[in-house]
């Protein structure tokens, strides 16, 4: 939630009398005990359902791609592209995604989803991408300073990267450079080429950089070219030129389902998950003052949005990003099926939980991405009150 903008919300009837201090404490306690119960019961069922999804992607990859080659009118080759979209998207995201952040290590019969030695088919390089998302975004979501997903490249995302005269064009930027080409977009920003040769817009200028010497730039560019090269090679030259002839329908193809699955898993998952008119955002220096004050700040970071089941597959169950940001490590079915009872937990300790429309949702994102644009007449300080200790 804005912490200038927006009020806090009524507490529940049990908790009104209750001291910040305690409600956190309460709210930390009653999230433990879910993740405690939920953990225990995280197994084969979980490693049954993945390899489930990877049995249908690797389905929907095999008709996308003979459709791609054989396919002589519109809709056959139409068909073709969206089934392979369907295949990366499932890849990046309900597999990938989870995978990476560790939800199958250790289980039983789950040994193509350990997240060591995991190769994910997108264009990022897994190193960066456990350094920067898992350990950086989540430890310190929308948190000046920690989180190096507050800005993108030339985009602020919330009201703690200063405005520049570049920001001025950031909703154009967003929509028709970055979101088309978003995992290629990612690979140079978790990989530390956006610090090398443009910087984050704030005083410190680097995320991931120690600093611009020739060896870090180098570093950067073995890290974005060892997520870039493998996947790119496959997709825009191998498969092309198996095809002889018919590469350019092919190339065309996969350029599409490519374009398909970054603008769904950027627009629908990410900045619908992180950016919003209420979504809370924090100055440089926040630390939260106990467990339960470190969870307000991830729910009150984020936003769900609704969606049916076959959709939210292909978000990864991003569209339960509160549920997420909670329990990082839980298999995507557990976000969806705790979602309503963590709803209610946080209703009962008054900490906002925000769930809309996807598309409410997406057009608050962009809102907020537009006023971002324009210089502000002031800037927010504080954590929101209902989240300060």
């Amino acid at each position: 939630m804005s912490p200038t903008t927006s009020p806090q919300p009524a507490a529940a009837p049990h908790v009104a009398t209750l001291s910040d201090d305690e409600r956190l404490e309460r709210f930390g306690h009653a999230i433990d005990a879910l993740r405690a119960r939920v953990k225990a019961e995280i197994g084969e069922e979980d490693v049954r359902y993945i390899q489930r999804v990877q049995t249908v992607s690797r389905v929907a990859e095999v008709v996308g791609r003979t459709l791609l080659v054989v396919s002589f009118d519109p809709l056959t080759y139409t068909f073709g592209v969206v089934s392979l979209f369907v295949h990366k998207q499932l890849e990046a995201a309900e597999i990938g995604h989870t995978v990476l952040h560790g939800a199958f290590d250790g289980l039983e019969g789950a040994d193509a989803f350990q997240s060591k030695g995991y190769r994910w088919k997108i264009p990022i390089d897994e190193d960066s991408w456990r350094r920067g998302h898992n350990a950086r975004h989540h430890g310190g979501t929308n948190v000046a300073g920690r989180d190096p997903d507050i800005h993108f490249g030339n985009v602020r995302l919330t009201e703690e990267t200063p405005h520049h005269w570049y920001h001025r064009g950031q909703l154009a930027t967003s929509v028709f450079v970055i979101w088309p080409f978003f995992a290629f977009h990612m690979g140079a920003h978790f990989a530390g080429l956006i610090d090398a040769y443009v910087g984050n817009g704030r005083e410190d200028e680097l995320d991931f950089l120690r600093d611009r010497s020739p060896a870090s730039v180098r570093d950067a560019w073995r890290r974005a070219l060892r997520g870039w090269g493998p996947y790119y090679l496959r997709e825009w030259i191998f498969w092309p030129a198996v095809a002889g002839p018919l590469a350019p329908k092919v190339l065309l193809g996969n350029v599409l389902s490519d374009v398909m699955r970054d603008d769904v898993y950027s627009a629908v998952t990410i900045f619908c998950g992180h950016v919003g008119e209420e979504t809370a955002s924090y100055p440089e220096g926040t630390t939260p003052k106990g467990r339960g004050h470190w969870y307000a700040m991830q729910v009150e970071a984020s936003n769900d949005f609704d969606v049916s089941f076959p959709v939210s597959v292909l978000c990864g169950a991003l569209d339960r990003q509160i549920e997420h940001h909670l329990f990082p490590r839980f298999p995507t079915q557990r976000l969806r099926q705790i979602a309503p009872e963590v709803k209610q937990i946080c209703e009962q300790h008054g900490v906002e939980y925000r769930s809309a429309s996807w598309p409410r949702t997406l057009m608050s994102a962009l809102k907020k991405i537009r006023r971002l644009g324009r210089p502000l007449p002031t800037e927010p300080a504080g954590l929101p009150e209902r989240a300060a200790a």
